[in-house]
């Protein structure tokens, strides 16, 4: 039996660290080549990492939230001829030593089957449909606690006993076992890291004593008006007098110990995010135009093609046809897709569209491409266009996603918001926001009427693009959107 220890490793270009979000797999787990083991979230994409041997876990070397630097240790595994046979005398070892023999037996493993359908995330490694096997969980009431195994000692150190623990276990007044972790679920313990609450003081409404995401979001509405628990609290037989200062000192002044600041640190996709937009909007010279057009026509166009039996099963919608305005609107003024080569000075002309669409997650703000999109049809446009959305909103869009856009389009229409100044994704020569389209009066063939409005909003780098072409790229795309017979027509 040998102990082979699994680093982390570079899962994008040049990456230096990536932070733990989930482990699912614990000590004493038997593992298979190629099974995932943890859900790491890099400065680009959230990524599952496979392992690439065969063995049992021995130890995982770093918490759940933890930032680790690539080629760090974070999980050895016991491998070799006897590896499980050895592996399961140790780990009993362990716990007989530091807990007290109980009469309750211990809990069966619980297997999970691994998603069906899961695709290979790195190069050289395959997929396991093996199960993953949970440690048992902690019994709440009449068994003995179990120390967790999380970081086991070295094989040849000696493992202290400590001092005897009573039979059964005290529960708190939130219902969580004295002196134990409160019991939680990973998304569950991020949630409530975010929202800055103490999971050892909410109180768990699930099996077992499991808190869930409705207790998570509970406690933060409670400390988020702290004045509504002594008027709760009160005895009925309190009279209206009495109840109605307490209430007005509560609002005046927030109750001992609660928060009034939250701190959230600044990593992963957000750092790396907020690092880009300040060297775009420091090196690029932005230059922003707006532009206000009737596309009463295009919302027309939408609905025909939602009806077409044709098309049927693709999603269509606004920003379908908007993609395809802009790629046509490329095609009439193609020095617009560009870059700017700082080091050789010179401007480089794409013979290409890496369309981006800016995608809002949990994680912060991406900017996944649809490669090759000039050469898409309308039908394989919309289906990129969906798989694009659908990966983001799942938080697996790979860093490959993400690299060499070249022009993008920013969404902020879908918020209600008219319209904005987008910064540019870095090394992009424009950047497309679409306001919300709402009825206004306009001027329609000579009358007042009701009619579909939207405002578009195109920044783009003055080095690569001056104002008359900047003006002739918006124009055009205002243009196909007011007559979307150009679609055809300029195509």
């Amino acid at each position: 039996m040998t102990i082979r220890e699994f680093k982390m490793p570079d899962v994008g270009e040049g990456l230096t660290e990536a932070e733990i979000l989930k482990w699912y797999v614990q000590p004493g787990d038997t593992v298979t080549d190629g099974q995932v083991v943890c859900e790491v979230e890099t400065a680009k994409a959230a990524v599952e990492l496979p392992i690439p041997f065969d063995g049992v876990v021995h130890a995982l070397l770093f918490d759940e939230g933890v930032t680790v630097d690539v080629g760090q240790v974070i999980i050895s595994v016991r491998t070799g001829p006897g590896g499980d046979e050895d592996a399961a005398p140790a780990a009993q070892a362990v716990v007989e030593a530091a807990v007290p023999a109980a009469p309750a037996p211990a809990a069966p493993a619980v297997e999970e089957p691994v998603a069906e359908g899961r695709q290979p995330v790195l190069v050289g490694y395959g997929v396991s449909q093996a199960s993953t096997k949970r440690r048992p969980r902690k019994a709440v009431e009449g068994a003995a606690p179990v120390v967790p195994a999380q970081q086991p000692a070295p094989a040849a150190a000696p493992v202290a006993a400590p001092a005897a623990a009573p039979a059964t276990a005290v529960l708190n007044g939130n219902g969580h076992v004295a002196g134990e972790r409160p019991l939680a679920k990973p998304p569950v313990r991020k949630l409530a890291k975010d929202l800055g609450i103490d999971l050892a003081a909410v109180v768990p409404t699930g099996d077992g004593g499991v808190v869930t995401r409705e207790d998570v979001h509970a406690a933060a509405a409670a400390a988020l008006a702290p004045q509504a628990a002594p008027v709760a609290e009160a005895p009925a037989a309190a009279s209206a007098p009495v109840a109605a200062p307490v209430a007005a000192a509560a609002v005046s002044a927030p109750s001992e110990g609660a928060a009034r600041e939250t701190r959230i640190p600044v990593k992963g996709v957000r750092k790396v995010t907020a690092q880009a937009m300040v060297t775009s909007a420091f090196t690029a010279p932005h230059v922003t135009e707006f532009i206000t057009l009737d596309v009463t026509r295009t919302m027309k166009l939408v609905q025909e093609l939602k009806d077409d039996p044709d098309l049927a099963g693709l999603r269509i919608n606004p920003l379908l046809l908007i993609a395809k305005a802009v790629l046509i609107a490329i095609r009439r003024n193609p020095d617009v897709n560009a870059s700017w080569d700082e080091a050789a000075q010179e401007i480089v002309l794409k013979h290409y569209v890496n369309l981006g669409i800016a995608a809002a997650t949990p994680r912060g703000l991406i900017v996944p491409n649809i490669k090759d999109a000039h050469a898409k049809t309308l039908g394989e446009l919309s289906t990129g266009l969906s798989e694009l959305v659908a990966t983001a909103r799942e938080g697996k869009t790979s860093p490959a996603d993400m690299q060499n856009g070249t022009i993008t389009i920013t969404n902020v229409g879908v918020f209600g918001v008219d319209t904005g100044t987008p910064i540019l994704n870095p090394g992009e020569s424009a950047i497309l926001a679409v306001g919300a389209i709402k009825l206004q009066p306009w001027v329609h063939k000579g009358k007042v009427k009701p009619r579909q409005v939207t405002t578009l909003a195109l920044s783009f780098d003055h080095r690569l693009i001056d104002g008359e072409l900047g003006s002739k790229f918006l124009a055009d795309i205002a243009a196909v959107l007011e007559h979307p017979r150009r679609l055809v027509t300029w195509s």
